[in-house]
């Protein structure tokens, strides 16, 4: 097979980590920025059809996809689960604006992930394409050539404002776990999820077993993360919503538990926004289009990723350690228990984290005693072809796995 090399198709880094109110970012920040879009376009209107079809009706009301709407664009607004719709993209939706009673114009809305959308077709986003690679193997070849490292890379192409940037997505990080272990109570709908993160903070602070503390004292930030999403909160997508938990714990917990520097894990937040962009360009990050794999497992990816770059570890090291983190999710499924952001999606963020640390620490030792015969290009390739032959049941539809076994009167559609 033909591989490209030097291509221009990758946009910014800042187009995977964005702020927003959780709990999806393909089923509510998405939508959310098509009705903004659409009340720009008719700034007439006074009243609003939405309609929802494929994943977006599955699950849109686990996903608070129906209040995002009528929040946006106001109470006037009707919205529409279509079941029987097979789209194209199982992210389709289209919104309707009324003046009265004339219908001034629909427009079509893919939530491709990470809260972008392609309109009527055509992608929204007017950020340039500005990465002259699109392969890590291209990339690193380039890296090799210029005597520079990936970090350096990604500051090359992106400039300095990159990192104020992402200082400002570092603060919402933090301060989704930090908002995360001081919540206490249920998460909302009918699965009465009860909120653990602060009680397993505690029982972590509790320990006095080194190696069990760091254990507990990360899956706690994980947790307190993704409830914070689950519930309707400000979070990151990294790269998604629904994966928002992963790079927060890391990034916090090495920060305030393993005492790394701020900059060291900015160095790495670039990596994995590197690692991401890659996924996203030449496989995808959505879970309605490949499952788990391609949120939890690509956020996986990015924190082996960031946890290696910041503690120094060579390129073929975080290269190794970000192709572990997807190639032992490959073929996860998607399979949200009522359509909810809840289960499993809470405790695989904490397990992701957990093996991220894993991921890093194995391939500072792995490189030094074989040869790696599998690239993370290869992975992600292999990903991207899995996705595409998991069953619809198996992707954010809530029509399979965990979704049909756990007991219906737990659910809510």
């Amino acid at each position: 097979m033909t591989r490209r090399w030097y291509t221009e198709d990758m946009h910014s880094i800042k187009e995977i980590f964005k702020k927003g109110p959780g709990p999806s970012s393909s089923h509510t920040l998405g939508p959310m920025n098509a009705a903004l879009y659409m009340k720009h376009q008719y700034p007439q209107a006074d009243r609003w059809k939405a309609e929802l079809q494929g994943s977006l009706a599955l699950t849109g009301k686990g996903h608070l996809t129906d209040e995002i709407l009528i929040r946006t664009l106001g109470e006037n607004t009707e919205v529409v689960f279509n079941l029987k719709a097979s789209p194209e993209h199982p992210n389709t939706m289209y919104i309707t604006a009324f003046q009265g009673s004339d219908a001034l114009g629909t427009d079509q809305f893919v939530s491709i992930g990470g809260g972008k959308l392609e309109i009527n077709g055509v992608p929204a986003a007017s950020t340039p394409e500005i990465y002259p690679h699109s392969t890590m193997a291209a990339i690193r070849l380039w890296c090799k050539g210029q005597d520079i490292t990936l970090d350096q890379y990604v500051d090359m192409v992106e400039g300095p404002e990159l990192t104020a940037y992402l200082e400002d997505i570092m603060d919402t990080m933090i301060q989704s776990v930090q908002d995360g272990l001081k919540a206490e109570g249920l998460l909302p709908g009918s699965l009465k999820l009860k909120r653990v993160a602060k009680e397993l903070h505690e029982d972590a602070l509790a320990c006095t077993d080194p190696d069990e503390i760091f254990h507990l004292l990360l899956a706690s930030y994980a947790f307190a993360a993704s409830e914070q999403n689950a519930a309707g909160g400000t979070v990151v997508t990294a790269p998604t919503m629904g994966s928002c938990g992963i790079l927060p714990a890391l990034i916090y917990h090495f920060i305030h538990d393993r005492h790394y520097k701020r900059e060291q894990l900015m160095k790495g937040l670039k990596v994995a926004g590197l690692v991401g962009n890659l996924i996203q360009t030449n496989a995808t990050i959505s879970g309605a289009k490949g499952g788990c794999q391609a949120e939890v497992g690509a956020a996986c990816a990015m924190g082996s990723a960031m946890i290696a770059c910041a503690a120094g570890q060579s390129d073929g090291q975080v290269e190794y350690a970000a192709e572990m983190g997807l190639e032992h999710h490959l073929g996860l499924t998607c399979d949200p228990v009522g359509g909810y952001v809840m289960i499993p999606c809470i405790e695989r963020n904490a397990m992701a984290a957990l093996r991220s640390v894993d991921n890093a620490r194995l391939s500072r030792h792995i490189l030094r005693v074989k040869h790696e015969r599998v690239s993370f290009d290869h992975v992600v390739e292999a990903m991207n072809i899995t996705g595409m032959k998991l069953p619809m049941e198996l992707k954010e539809s809530s029509l399979g796995g965990l979704a049909v076994v756990i007991p219906n009167e737990a659910q809510e559609q």
